[in-house]
């Protein structure tokens, strides 16, 4: 196996997608969980009408205008089946959104032709939420795409495009808003980070941002004074996100708030604990990503142990983060109906099994929480400033905290940027994590296709 760019691996891929979507199409004949509200408003788009919609729904039409697209281009039928086609296209093309965003962390050329995305690209395509819901008719995949997409454009200084198609992303789902956010912000500590004056020209006004591995405290405070000195530099490429945001909030404002239809269920919460069960989630998943690095497991260790409890003042900073996370656990965890209620869903039985296993469980965790954040600050630390390590996490919050439900879905996406930017995991730690991610691929979509219950129904993400 090598890392090169190849054809073959790509054409695995896609092969084993179709060979999938058919069995999904077989078993699966009418649709299912959240399927009966997605195609029939999609069916309606196919004939024309636009002006119905389930108030169940909650999200933008996005989804259903992608089906509509390929309807008149392709002459695609609006059946179920070629309804699940519109995600699994998506799914198809992750691998060549993403290679170019690999590379970009890497800052390596990507390859130029586009039928052969990197291996790093199809393995992390292969992620098991992204792959169970490539075959569905759900908004994930394609909302997916669109924001590593506009992250990809954005870092390449095309910030209208960017922005276009970030508006785009936005009708897939609502909160994308602030990976468009994202994106901007993240071109931009690239550019500050990288640019140099012209011959005999002023140098230009730098913001402080240390390298992330060998940034203390302070830095922070210094980089967030230094701020006002490169606004002026950066502000202009904000303009077209900026038009995106207020189109956003005039959505806001017109709509009564982000949720579409049915409000009752989704109602904005302050859930902190669910950005520590990102980490958790993203720990679980991306281990061989983790692990892989110089120094293997051990050296790992040896470095969170180090950040930790290093010093006096590593291990008091330890002990207040820990006494705030447990009070917030304490204060702030949402034990959603739908969470204790659906028992076709993995969260269903890991929420039961685990954390109401007994009330200190919740709290036990929250080491290993605080271990976990700082393995994924080094991993993606080693060739990044501390701007740039802590831009992701700043996002995160505001894309998880409101939401009450303890949903594996809202992770898809924080999870595949943070994952792409880890730089150095070599050909054996890219094998491995392609061997995790097949071995959970095929056991819930073989629980999914052929196990299921009476009465229950089939087990899902």
């Amino acid at each position: 196996m090598s890392a090169t760019p190849t054809p073959a691996y790509y054409a695995a891929f896609c092969a084993i997608a179709v060979a999938v979507l058919k069995a999904v199409n077989e078993e699966v004949t009418e649709p299912y969980m959240d399927e009966p509200f997605h195609v029939p408003q999609a069916q309606a788009y196919c004939k024309g009408d636009y002006r119905s919609w389930d108030p169940k729904i909650t999200t933008p039409p996005g989804l259903y205008v992608s089906s509509l697209v390929l309807k008149k281009i392709f002459l695609f039928k609006c059946n179920i089946s070629m309804l699940r086609l519109t995600t699994m296209l998506s799914l198809l093309s992750l691998p060549i959104a993403l290679t170019p965003l690999i590379c970009y962390h890497k800052r390596e050329r990507p390859p130029q032709s586009l039928a052969t995305p990197v291996l790093e690209a199809v393995i992390i395509a292969s992620f098991p939420l992204a792959w169970f819901f490539g075959f569905l008719y759900y908004t994930e995949v394609p909302s997916l795409v669109s924001v590593v997409s506009t992250v990809v454009l954005a870092s390449q200084g095309r910030h209208w495009l960017a922005a276009v198609l970030g508006l785009v992303s936005c009708t897939f789902r609502q909160n994308n808003i602030i990976w468009v956010l994202y994106a901007y912000a993240m071109s931009q500590l690239m550019y500050l980070r990288f640019r140099r004056a012209a011959p005999d020209a002023k140098q230009p006004a730098k913001l402080h941002d240390p390298l992330a591995l060998e940034a203390r405290p302070g830095d922070l405070v210094w980089s967030v004074l230094s701020a006002p000195k490169v606004l002026p530099d950066i502000l202009p490429a904000l303009a077209p996100y900026a038009l995106v945001l207020a189109a956003f909030g005039a959505f806001v404002v017109w709509n009564g708030g982000i949720v579409l239809g049915d409000k009752s269920n989704h109602i904005p919460a302050f859930h902190v604990p669910q950005v520590y069960y990102f980490i958790g989630f993203a720990t679980a998943f991306g281990w061989p990503a983790l692990l892989s690095g110089e120094g293997g497991l051990l050296g790992l260790a040896r470095e969170v142990r180090a950040r930790m409890f290093g010093s006096k003042r590593n291990a008091a900073v330890t002990a207040v983060a820990s006494a705030i996370m447990c009070l917030t656990i304490y204060k702030f965890t949402i034990q959603h109906p739908f969470l204790l209620s659906d028992n076709r869903h993995y969260t269903f039985y890991i929420w039961r099994r685990v954390f109401l296993l007994h009330p200190l469980v919740p709290y036990i965790l929250v080491p290993g929480y605080i271990a976990a954040a700082w393995a994924w600050y080094i991993r993606i630390g080693q060739d990044q400033t501390l701007l740039q390590s802590l831009l992701l996490p700043v996002c995160v919050v505001p894309t998880l905290l409101p939401t009450p439900l303890l949903e594996p879905r809202y992770f898809l996406i924080p999870y595949i940027l943070l994952r792409a930017q880890v730089k150095d995991v070599p050909l054996w730690g890219l094998g491995l994590e392609g061997l995790w991610y097949a071995v959970i691929n095929g056991v819930t979509m073989w629980v999914f296709l052929y196990k299921e219950r009476a009465g229950v129904g089939r087990f899902m993400w």
